[in-house]
């Protein structure tokens, strides 16, 4: 099996083959991220289609000293998720109870790794699981969740920066 850094070389390359490849390696767990922070199963279908659009477009971004391909797909879900989402919000002409954010319904295949992220999630301090969630679920900045928390800038920023070291080192970086 190619690695994901071999993919995304022929990504580059215009191999068609090779962003199958890739979508059917992460897009559930790209999805299962999208679905988290907009809510809507269908939302997140066009955003993760999106997001591996934009990395067929842009393979040659790429870096990969600075992460793995599944995190370099993830941060860009992420974005456009939070991206999403603000502008979902500011829209809504009316304010509306939010839906509680379900993991992927009925999609049984990704409960292994909902369960081992929720454990290394769980295994970090309070302060630091508080601040992933604040920044990753709801989508606020550095300087909202400081003011959530209480805390200057700079150490959410270093609780943020020890929770993604910690979960790095629990999970292991894959590809």
């Amino acid at each position: 099996m190619e690695s994901d850094a071999e993919l995304v070389a022929r990504l580059t390359r215009g191999d068609r083959a090779a962003l199958a490849a890739l979508y059917d390696r992460h897009a559930p767990l790209v999805f299962a991220l999208v679905r988290r922070i907009v809510g809507s199963a269908a939302e997140a279908e066009d955003l993760v289609h999106d997001v591996f659009l934009e990395a067929w477009r842009r393979a040659e971004t790429y870096d990969p000293g600075r992460g793995g391909v599944r995190t370099w797909l993830l941060l860009r879900a992420r974005s456009r998720a939070l991206d999403h989402k603000k502008s979902a919000a500011v829209s809504r002409t009316e304010a509306l109870p939010e839906r509680p954010k379900a993991a992927v319904d009925g999609d049984h295949s990704l409960a292994p790794d909902c369960a081992r992220l929720r454990r290394a999630l769980l295994a970090l301090p309070q302060e630091q699981q508080h601040v992933l969630l604040l920044g990753y679920f709801e989508g606020l900045s550095s300087t909202e969740i400081a003011a959530r928390v209480g805390a200057p800038v700079g150490t959410v920023k270093s609780r943020v920066a020890a929770a993604l070291s910690k979960l790095r080192a629990a999970l292991g970086e894959e590809g």
